[in-house]
């Protein structure tokens, strides 16, 4: 997810910066592609940092999506916002070890996106969903809106119910070094 949701964080930033459309320029695109790329590699050697990375580009989009979805224009307040938002939950989430929750919320939230964006787009190819996919959705359909709700919020429980008897074993170096 982190590895979605962060090239737009880089492309948005050229946006929020320079006044460029979403992704209309080559250096957004790349900013983008550099952006992600760094953070999949981070993601990939760190477990918390990953999970922070998904926390905080769930915080991004969450800021974004409802900043944009009540009208202010994506620009650099909404950037700077969002960025604070991202952060924020990065923290809170290692600070207060609640990552199985972040993750499952994020993947939820994700998975939902996916099926009623792509549902958007079937019947309305026009739609903006990348550039403002929260505004989009709610202006396509109220009845819409409230079935993402519903199926994040399922996605959200058959994970919990699933994983709610795992635990995570912590492995500790510096005793299997001595052993």
């Amino acid at each position: 997810m982190g590895i979605f949701l962060w090239p737009g964080s880089g492309a948005q930033s050229i946006q929020a910066l320079f006044g460029d459309a979403f992704l209309a320029t080559v250096t957004s695109w790349v900013v983008g592609f550099i952006v992600a790329l760094i953070f999949a590699v981070l993601s990939y050697a760190f477990y918390l940092f990953a999970v922070a990375i998904v926390a905080g580009s769930l915080g991004y989009a969450l800021a974004v999506g409802l900043l944009t979805a009540i009208g202010l224009p994506m620009g650099i307040l909404v950037w700077i916002i969002a960025i604070v938002v991202a952060v924020a939950l990065a923290i809170v989430t290692l600070v207060f070890n609640i990552q199985k929750w972040v993750v499952i919320v994020a993947t939820a939230i994700l998975g939902s996106a996916t099926v009623f964006g792509t549902i958007l787009l079937m019947f309305n190819p026009a739609a903006q969903v990348m550039a403002n996919p929260v505004r989009t959705l709610l202006e396509a359909s109220p009845m819409m809106t409230i079935l993402f709700l519903v199926v994040a919020g399922l996605g959200i429980y058959f994970q919990f119910m699933s994983t709610r008897a795992v635990t995570v074993v912590e492995y500790n170096r510096m005793t299997a070094a001595g052993d």
